[in-house]
Formats: structure tokens, sequence, C-alpha cells
């Protein structure tokens, strides 16, 4: 609790010597993370500070959590305490951007989509595109968010040259990439900036979509995307419930698939793969609605299932059985990975059915099921993703 702290004031004036006097602050109502209130809100504006700021909460015997813009702030394991929230977004913009080499470094507390533009204007990207609209690349790169591009370029995580953080001890620190992967998922600290590789921003994007109603009919046509060989950016599905959970019958859901590239290659490409995929199939140059977006809410219990695309539609199909009802399933199913919504109103030891359940389907096709984010008081019962479980 905010009073158990010993020497607030002095501990407050402290943070506003590092930070400002207008960037430390005792925590509001606004601050609470899965159910525990943080004491204190400390905005530290250079890599320097924020050594200043961990090297005080170390000595102080404070717990720290880093924070963005909080678009993920309580997903996987709850903190067992909380006592000073860490913003990042003082630590923002691309500090060292290099075109010609297609690498930037950008602190950790730049909205993704912030970089997005900045690099547009060189014809680059960073090749990720989180489905938090307030991701900022720290956020990002704590839980390895990945949105439709990573069918393609891989997980943010893979394209990473190199992290700067500071540990908890206020010591800063840097860990290299090998083989794609800093070990981000290892580090103990708050990031302060990372070293990014860029792709060239493609010329036109094409996405083919069709509707599809089956978990089985959605292997097939997988299945049939890839055999074509045209390379995809993203194979992403999208099979939502009946309205409301009264009509009889199950809504057509959508199958779609970017294609980028040239104007006349994409479009090449495109009209050959929507040739194979049949008459239901369509052409356009902008995205489904739902396309790259979660099918969950902060009140809903969201489920993240990996398992090989081959399999897929038998763990949407055991989800649905376990569940006893029509289960919400979105993402990537030309890489198995995708999330499910349950209800945030089951009792947790339902929920832990459902797991169990599924879980012991997966087992044996080398898959695996985690609850990425639920609310409390299921996020405090029900074992949640840890960090690792996330890359």
């Amino acid at each position: 609790m905010v009073t158990a702290l010993p020497g607030r004031e002095p501990l407050l004036r402290a943070l506003v010597d590092i930070c400002g006097p207008d960037f430390a602050r005792q925590a509001g109502a606004a601050d609470m993370v899965a159910g525990h209130l943080a004491s204190f809100v400390a905005a530290p504006p250079t890599p320097r500070a924020v050594m200043d700021t961990l090297s005080l909460a170390a000595e102080r015997g404070l717990a720290v959590l880093p924070r963005g813009r909080g678009s993920k702030i309580d997903w996987g394991t709850p903190p067992r305490g909380l006592d000073l929230l860490l913003d990042t977004s003082r630590l923002d913009g691309i500090w060292d951007h290099r075109p010609e080499e297609f690498t930037a470094q950008v602190g950790t507390g730049t909205p993704v989509r912030a970089v997005q533009a900045a690099l547009a204007l060189r014809g680059q990207r960073l090749a990720v595109d989180p489905p938090s609209p307030t991701a900022t690349i720290g956020g990002m790169l704590a839980v390895n968010e990945s949105g439709p591009l990573r069918h393609r370029y891989g997980s943010p995580a893979a394209q990473v040259d190199r992290i700067s953080y500071v540990d908890g001890a206020g010591g800063q620190a840097e860990s290299d990439g090998e083989n794609g992967n800093p070990g981000i998922a290892e580090v103990a600290g708050v990031i302060v900036s990372a070293s990014l590789r860029l792709q060239p921003l493609p010329a036109a994007r094409r996405w083919v979509t069709l509707p599809v109603s089956t978990p089985l009919q959605v292997h097939d046509l997988v299945a049939a995307t890839l055999a074509q060989q045209v390379q995809p950016s993203a194979v992403e599905v999208d099979l939502p419930i009946p309205g409301g959970g009264r009509a009889a019958t199950q809504p057509l859901g959508a199958l779609a698939v970017l294609l980028e590239g040239a104007q006349a290659d994409a479009t090449a490409r495109a009209r050959q793969l929507a040739t194979v995929l049949g008459d239901t199939a369509t052409i356009s140059p902008t995205a489904p609605r739902w396309w790259g977006r979660y099918p969950f809410g902060r009140a809903d219990v969201a489920l993240r299932i990996a398992v090989p695309i081959a399999d897929l539609h038998a763990a949407v199909y055991a989800l649905r059985d376990a569940a006893g009802m029509a289960v919400p399933v979105r993402g990537s199913a030309g890489m198995g990975t995708v999330h499910a919504v349950l209800p945030g109103t089951l009792p947790p030891e339902r929920i832990e059915g459902i797991l169990d359940a599924v879980r012991g389907v997966l087992l044996a096709r080398g898959g695996r099921c985690v609850v990425v984010a639920a609310p409390p008081p299921i996020s405090t019962t029900v074992a949640m993703a840890s960090r690792r479980d996330l890359f």
C-alpha cells in the first residue's frame, strides 16, 4: 500500500531531483496494474536518469515496473508488488538512423507508429505491425508483440541487432544479437533503446480475401496458399462467434493473404492466388477491418495458441469442445499462432478446466496454449503467461 513505504516525501523529492518537478509524482487510480496500485510514477528523460532512478529504487528496496503507453501493462504474470512505475515516454525519438545500412537506433518510449511515419519519408520501415495502436518500441519488445507481418519477417525480437538497457541495480548494459535473438526475454531491467534492422517500404500491398466458416476449411485454404509460392507477407484468419451468442449458425469468417512488392508484381501474384482460391476470393488495396487487431478486450480472457499449422484446426476444435461454446479466433493461420477469447465472467476453475483439456490435445502436437491477459481475479488465480512464454 502507498502508506507502507517509509520516507515517502524524501523519496518523492529524490525522484523529482532526478526526473524534474513535472515528471515525478504520487501514483493515482490510473496507475493500477493487475490489482496493484503503484506508489510513485517517474519519467526519467535520459538513460543516465534511468540509471539514477533504478539505483535509488534498489537502495530503497522498491519494486519497479516499466511502462510505455500501458497497452499491455496487464499482460502475463501479475507483479508481486509495485512501488514505482517507470514511465519511458521521454526516452523517445530515432537516435541514430543509417538509411544506407538499413538500421536505426530508437528510444524505447517512441510509439511504433511515429517510427514508421518517420522512416516512410526515407522509403523504409520496420517490418513490424503490433496490434496495439499505441504500442511503443519498448513495450513491443518487452512482450515480443507481433502482428501479421511476423509470417514473413519474424517477430520483433528477431529484428533487433542490439538493445541497451539498465539493470535492476542501475547499471547500464547492452545485449548483442545472436542469430537474430538478443535474449530480450532474459533482460531484467529497463530497455532504453534498440538498434533495429529496417526493410524497404513496399510500393504496393494487395489483400486477397475470401469467406471461411470452419477451421478445417481454413486449413485447406492455407495449404493451397502456401503451395503457390507467391511469397505472402501475412496469412491471417478471423473466425467470429454468432452475434451476441444468440444466432443459430456460425457467421462467415474470413481468410486474408497480404502480398507486397512492386505494383505489377504484387498485383500479378494476387491474381494468381485469387484464381487458385476460387470465385469467392476478392482483391483489394486495403486491409479487412479486422486485420491486425486483437479479438479480445480488457474484460476478456485472452489465450494464445501456438501449434504447427497442420494442426491449427485441431486445436481450435479442441478449444470449442472444451469450452462448450463458439470461441472467437484470430491470428496467423500461416504460422499456427492465433489468439482466442473466453468470457471474463467465467469462474477461474472453469478457465483452468478448459486450459487443461486444450493443453492435453496440444501436447501431442507440439503446441501450447497460454493465458496472455485476463481481468482480476482470474489473473491472480490462473497461471498466466510468463515473459518467456511470449517469445
